[in-house]
């Protein structure tokens, strides 16, 4: 029986797909074998160092092999001439060249990928390990000298008075930034007396342990029972149980000159809060809400260059004015700002019943989980405080949703002057990646986005750029925010102000030209 002879196309075709089968996955697994080789040697500046990496915003450090190539991949989001996003080919000779500066290399945090994307714009070739070398040596020479500590001293001392969902999530951060020279020492856990302290501790071990929003602790968590200590990475801290704050002397646990992180909210005055101040061991007291009265409230990158270092009392205002001041400054400084609306819709949160029961202000008795619950917000007025520009111009509203975690806000804007969906889009992918709000703002170009891509977010505030619209002077802005872990971040930030241990950004300036 005859057989029929395959077409020399077909055979061409098919061999070209097995080609490029294969192509792809070597490719593949080269850039994974980077990536698995970069993980030691992030570690090991964070360590020996205190030196953060990141690629356009997203820190490395703690990230896994497939996380880091995610990380790479997700630069196309915000640079509209890389389409594929950066590869790790492009970044590990960066990171080479910091490791090879060894223990004179300060405290600083490096965007190995604005770096990569700078020296190949200015015609630098990534192959060039001299010229690279070089290049990292003339952006790192003002943190060069003085090993991992430079000029920050022995770093600062940090308790937590309370330890509910900010606690546990400020605590998280905390022991993550824990370095070489350790830039913020988390010392000590305040918490109300339990009838049985050892099985206290167990369950907030736990807790610190586990999060049903944001996962695993990173990290090993013990507990000393006799000494009544949880020890996580290495790190020993005190629980402290105390029915009168003001009675506490942290001295006696080697506490020196502390940050004292208020995480309660009860007490949101400057009178009430530096009763805090008056124990020995502590010297700066902030508060994770909104301040009352003169308590200066911070939006760090805001308006957190002005800050008084001679103030004993600090605010660190809510997540949803530190969500919503970032933008408002950047269309502000552009256009002018006539009228704001801010809607926000917020998860619900401990605030709130699970079920339907008692609540002392309206409709907030409903059950969280089952409801969309209007409520007020004080994000209007408390804008104006960070942008005293702005007042008399914000009005606000909000409505509580059935989601654990990860909030937006609305921004209804009336400008002073017309404008398109691309100039102001432009504005903010701009601030996302250069200048003092690179920290604070994201960028999100997807057209798939849903809220929980955006939990455990360290930025700020996520631009969702297609949802942008405009019609000559009104412009609708949609803004994500991880209304806990986002604005822990922000807390930790103007913690590291206040105590003087800001690590140096690298590059300073970065020229986000699509060209």
């Amino acid at each position: 029986m005859d057989t029929l002879a395959t077409p020399r196309s077909d055979v061409s075709a098919a061999s070209a797909m097995s080609a490029a089968y294969a192509s792809t996955l070597d490719e593949h697994n080269e850039q994974r074998a980077l990536a698995e080789a970069m993980v030691p040697m992030l570690g090991k500046l964070y360590r020996s160092n205190t030196v953060v990496c990141s690629v356009f915003g997203n820190e490395l450090m703690n990230v896994t092999v497939i996380g880091l190539l995610k990380i790479h991949r997700a630069v196309r989001h915000v640079v509209p001439h890389l389409p594929a996003g950066i590869s790790i080919h492009e970044t590990m000779p960066f990171l080479t060249a910091l490791v090879e500066l060894g223990t004179e290399l300060g405290p600083c945090h490096v965007d190995l990928g604005k770096l990569s994307v700078a020296y190949t714009r200015e015609g630098g070739s990534i192959d060039d390990d001299a010229a690279v070398a070089a290049y990292v040596l003339n952006h790192v020479q003002h943190v060069l000298g003085a090993g991992p500590m430079m000029d920050l001293g022995r770093g600062r001392d940090v308790v937590l008075f309370g330890f509910g969902r900010i606690g546990r999530l400020v605590a998280r951060v905390l022991l993550e930034k824990t370095g070489a020279g350790d830039m913020l020492a988390l010392r000590a856990i305040v918490v109300r007396p339990h009838m049985d302290p050892v099985q206290d501790i167990r369950k907030r071990a736990s807790l610190l342990k586990r999060d049903s929003s944001h996962g695993k602790f990173k990290g090993m968590i013990e507990v000393d029972e006799a000494g009544g200590f949880l020890i996580a990475n290495g790190v020993r801290i005190k629980m402290i149980y105390a029915k009168d704050r003001t009675a506490i002397d942290y001295t006696e646990y080697g506490i020196e000159d502390a940050i004292l992180i208020d995480n309660t909210g009860i007490w949101r005055t400057r009178e009430t809060l530096a009763e805090h101040a008056k124990c020995p061991g502590i010297s700066k007291v902030v508060l994770t809400a909104p301040g009352k009265g003169d308590v200066p409230n911070i939006v760090v990158g805001v308006n957190s260059d002005n800050i008084d270092m001679d103030e004993t009392v600090y605010a660190a205002a809510s997540c949803t004015t530190n969500a919503v001041c970032p933008p408002l400054q950047i269309l502000d400084a552009l256009y002018g700002i006539d009228s704001v609306h801010i809607e926000t819709i917020h998860a619900f949160t401990n605030d709130q019943n699970l079920l339907d029961n008692f609540h002392k202000k309206e409709r907030r008795g409903r059950a969280a989980p089952l409801n969309l619950v209007l409520t007020e917000t004080g994000a209007a007025k408390a804008v104006a405080g960070a942008l005293p520009q702005l007042a008399g111009k914000v009005t606000g509203s909000a409505i509580r949703c059935p989601t654990p975690d990860v909030s937006m806000a609305i921004l209804i804007v009336t400008l002073k002057r017309d404008t398109t969906v691309d100039e102001v889009n432009n504005a903010l992918r701009h601030a996302a990646l250069a200048g003092p709000l690179q920290q604070q703002v994201m960028y999100s170009d997807s057209r798939e986005a849903a809220s929980t891509d955006m939990v455990s977010s360290t930025a700020t505030t996520i631009v969702d750029s297609p949802s942008t619209i405009v019609h000559g002077n009104r412009t609708n802005i949609y803004c994500w925010y991880d209304n806990e872990l986002g604005y822990v971040h922000q807390v930790v930030r103007l913690v590291e102000i206040i105590g003087g241990v800001q690590r140096v950004v690298i590059p300073a300036r970065f020229d986000d030209d699509d060209e």
